[in-house]
């Protein structure tokens, strides 16, 4: 795997693909700084060898139109402070306007291209506008995980262009090592938690991680799902109905290969979807009509725990009920409190997927977990068996 430590970037210009797609504000303030402060390890190796950075990077979604509230202008004072140089801009990502400001990059420089998705062709992954791009450094590095699941110019084609002078940036490479302990390498017992609402988004997860795993735990909304195909009362919780026999046949296939799985036992259960609704808790099969399941219970925290503290190898993909409500956030605590405890003992633990990172930000679990993955999208793909445009570019 080439990554950035290949090569010496002395007196050269690397053009690299960070995701600088970071939330703003009303005001265009940075509201997370977690995707800019993760490309700074590779934009300083750029640096301190001696070389120039051209950074490449898409914001929001302007489908290919200009649009002002999505500049990376906008961004421009966060990073420079972030990144401990002040960033030059230029007004545009190709053509003329660009070249010239590459052309002026002294060493020690750092240059941000305006909004890539400005051109439509940047999603569209048009050659002639990747070889524009190309015309922009003498190394590709590309470091945006984020959207490696992408075939876009800047994340896929414009590799094509570099025949090898292409290399993974430090996060990307951490990323795809994070998860190959996971799928590949994790030392055993390997225990994946999967959360959210619905099984039909994490099917293909499911079925691709039961031979690489030795323990399901699943928790959240899903859960229900599982338990109403086995003949138990849900009341009001949300459930997939259609998807019954998928999660009959999800236990079945579990079985077959041995993996263990783990249901909640108990449950909080609400009289309504509200943080002050009135609270229960109850047998996960017994939940009564006009009431739902909205976190794990108590014994179900303890049998988690347990799991979880054995484990060797953990992924946590979801949360364990509704995080964001107060009245229903033990659970996920727990998960996250278990999970810092079995990384304190040498246990590898990586952290991925919308909601999961979420609550993790949340309750202060980041530095204390392995890794936590700052792609998406990208990170589901490559649990699902994947392989991602992205990646696939810099191995060819």
């Amino acid at each position: 795997m080439q990554t950035i430590d290949n090569f010496n970037f002395e007196n050269k210009k690397a053009l690299i693909r960070v995701d600088f797609n970071v939330p703003l504000d009303a005001e265009f303030n940075v509201t997370d700084t977690t995707r800019i402060e993760a490309a700074k390890p590779s934009i300083i190796k750029v640096l301190e060898d001696g070389g120039s950075c051209v950074l490449m990077s898409h914001l929001g979604r302007p489908k290919g139109q200009k649009n002002e509230s999505m500049s990376l202008q906008h961004i421009l004072t966060v990073a420079s402070d972030i990144i401990g140089v002040q960033l030059k801009f230029v007004e545009d990502c190709v053509g003329e306007k660009a070249e010239k400001a590459v052309a002026e990059l002294a060493p020690g420089e750092v240059l941000l291209l305006e909004n890539l998705r400005f051109y439509a062709e940047e999603e569209k992954g048009d050659e002639h506008f990747a070889e524009q791009l190309s015309k922009l450094g003498d190394i590709y590095i590309n470091d945006a995980f984020g959207t490696a699941h992408r075939a876009h110019a800047s994340t896929t084609i414009v590799a094509n262009y570099f025949s090898g002078n292409k290399c993974f940036g430090y996060l990307l490479a951490k990323e795809i090592d994070s998860i190959d302990k996971v799928m590949k390498s994790g030392e055993k017992p390997v225990t994946a938690i999967l959360g959210g609402a619905k099984v039909s988004s994490k099917i293909t997860i499911i079925e691709n991680i039961l031979d690489k795993i030795n323990h399901l735990i699943i928790g959240g909304g899903m859960t229900y799902t599982f338990i109403k195909a086995q003949g138990g009362q849900i009341g009001s919780s949300i459930c997939e109905d259609d998807k019954q026999q998928l999660a009959l046949d999800i236990l079945n296939k579990a079985k077959e290969k041995g993996v263990e799985v783990h249901l909640p036992v108990d449950v909080i259960a609400a009289d309504k979807f509200d943080n002050d609704a009135n609270k229960q808790t109850v047998a996960v099969d017994e939940i009564q009509d006009g009431w739902q399941g909205l976190d794990v219970g108590p014994e179900s925290m303890d049998r988690f725990k347990q799991v979880i503290k054995l484990s060797k190898t953990i992924l946590w993909n979801g949360p364990v009920g509704v995080f964001e409500m107060e009245s229903f956030n033990k659970g996920t605590i727990a998960i996250g409190n278990a999970i810092d405890e079995a990384t304190k003992e040498g246990a590898f633990s990586l952290v991925g997927g919308g909601d999961s990172v979420a609550a993790v930000k949340q309750f202060g679990f980041e530095d204390k977990v392995s890794y936590v993955s700052t792609g998406g999208g990208a990170m589901l793909e490559s649990l699902e068996g994947k392989t991602l445009p992205g990646i696939a570019a810099i191995l060819k």
